[in-house]
């Protein structure tokens, strides 16, 4: 009460009305509309889907002269939540769990920020992929295959993926639950790199690579079944998406081979909704061939930055990493890449790129792996130094007993036959499988990945 009588008895200074703070209040919500889209429109470039959400939330008139998500999440680009990644809880509790309340969290790879949003679909759908933040599901009953926007709720719906196996004749109940159904599913279900563009005018195609059969698959929003390639892909590590594109590594003896696959052409306008309109289904090309070596364990490729690494482990096991860049491979330049700034490589099934602000033990320019050894722990390899020292207290190789560190839910979001359970890397022994709805769900767990197409 104190504080509130010294305000109603403070005087006005000289030369200025005590109107002047309600007048500057008025003046940032009597804003002109189209320069506050303006400004919306640049906090979505630079900042987070988020933020403008807070934007939005300033007051009505920058409400209402701004676009709302709802409804366009997932068909306008713009309103894709960048770098958002599902965090697997562990203990078995996977999206849809009862004891989670419907409710999933979500971590931001470059801020560190932790969300949770509520989302009832996963009652009969398990997630495939999650990348800058859309999730790509399945739906159970009939495998329908659908995009989801996790903040706002908008769907995209695709093929159900029951048409890959009519295109290639199986000839098995795929209801059935048998082992010869289960076989065919864990193929079909094996997604290697999907990409998902978005045309001027709405249309949404997606592009998925399925490791299982080394094929190419495509369908666009309204299509009634997915279109493939007629020849077999060939790489040696799961493929990688940026910017509406596909890349794949593959080698050749001692030679490291790059390839590009560019988004379909928009579809011509349609008069049978019968007729798939992504019946172009483009093909591989070479763009690039990496350094040979003798003495190469593997490599990967990796997106850092919009930009896509070639990560190369040397020979004694894990005894030198060697970075490149696709951009100066595919100019003939073998030139090693020695920072990657303050971002952190998780190299795994599928390689993450995690800001160090995220995990503050943890330097930036470098890679977290487990090193082949006798001792299993989290290994950093620093970039500048060449060096090998733990990114974790402890080993691993009596399985962790929990609880774990945000470091372990991240390198699970590498194993997405984990991170789709609700399992955590290293707290779980023998084969992982569902513990609801396997027969709809047999083979969902398999390494996957998007693009949006910006």
């Amino acid at each position: 009460m104190g504080c509130s009588s010294k305000r109603r008895g403070r005087t006005t200074p000289a030369g200025v009305t005590s109107s002047a703070e309600p007048d500057a209040s008025s003046s940032w919500a009597s804003m002109q509309g189209d320069l506050v889209r303006l400004i919306g429109w640049r906090l979505l470039e630079t900042s987070d889907l988020l933020d403008y959400v807070r934007f939005r939330a300033v007051c009505p008139h920058w409400r209402s002269s701004t676009l709302c998500p709802r409804g366009r999440g997932v068909a306008d680009p713009r309103f894709h939540p960048r770098r958002w990644m599902m965090l697997p809880e562990g203990h078995g509790l996977h999206p849809g769990h009862s004891k989670l309340g419907k409710y999933i969290r979500f971590v931001n790879l470059s801020t560190g920020a932790i969300i949770r949003s509520k989302l009832p679909i996963f009652s009969d759908h398990c997630v495939l992929d999650s990348v800058d933040g859309p999730l790509l599901l399945q739906r159970d009953q009939d495998t329908a295959i659908r995009l989801l926007h996790p903040f706002t709720g908008d769907i995209a719906e695709l093929p159900p993926l029951i048409t890959l196996l009519r295109l290639f004749k199986f000839q098995f109940s795929p209801t059935e639950d048998s082992p010869e159904t289960r076989r065919v599913w864990i193929k079909f279900r094996k997604v290697g790199s999907t990409s998902v563009s978005v045309s001027a005018d709405g249309v949404i195609t997606v592009m998925i690579v399925i490791s299982g059969i080394k094929c190419l698959a495509i369908a666009t929003v309204g299509d009634q079944q997915w279109s493939v390639a007629r020849r077999k892909l060939s790489f040696s590590q799961n493929p990688v998406s940026l910017q509406g594109r596909i890349y794949i590594l593959d080698h050749v003896s001692t030679t490291t081979r790059i390839f590009q696959i560019l988004p379909p052409p928009p579809p011509p306008p349609r008069h049978d909704a019968k007729v798939s309109a992504s019946s172009s289904v483009p093909s591989p090309k070479l763009i690039a061939t990496g350094p040979a070596s003798e003495h190469r364990i593997s490599s990967y490729l990796a997106e850092c930055d919009s930009e896509i690494l070639l990560i190369c482990l040397g020979h004694p096991i894990f005894s030198r990493i060697t970075v490149y860049r696709l951009a100066d491979l595919t100019l003939g330049r073998f030139v090693p890449v020695k920072s990657i700034g303050d971002n952190v490589l998780f190299v795994s099934e599928r390689i993450l790129s995690v800001s160090s602000k995220v995990l503050p033990n943890v330097e930036g320019n470098s890679l977290v792996m487990v090193p082949c050894g006798k001792k299993v722990y989290f290994g950093q390899y620093q970039l500048s130094t060449s060096t090998w020292f733990p990114a974790a207290d402890g080993s691993m190789s009596n399985f962790l007993p929990g609880p774990c560190s945000l470091i372990h839910h991240i390198f699970t979001c590498c194993h997405r036959d984990l991170w789709n359970k609700g399992a955590i890397s290293f707290q779980v022994k023998g084969n992982l499988s569902w513990n609801v709805k396997r027969k709809w769900r047999y083979g969902v767990s398999l390494a996957c990945s998007t693009l949006i197409l910006l």
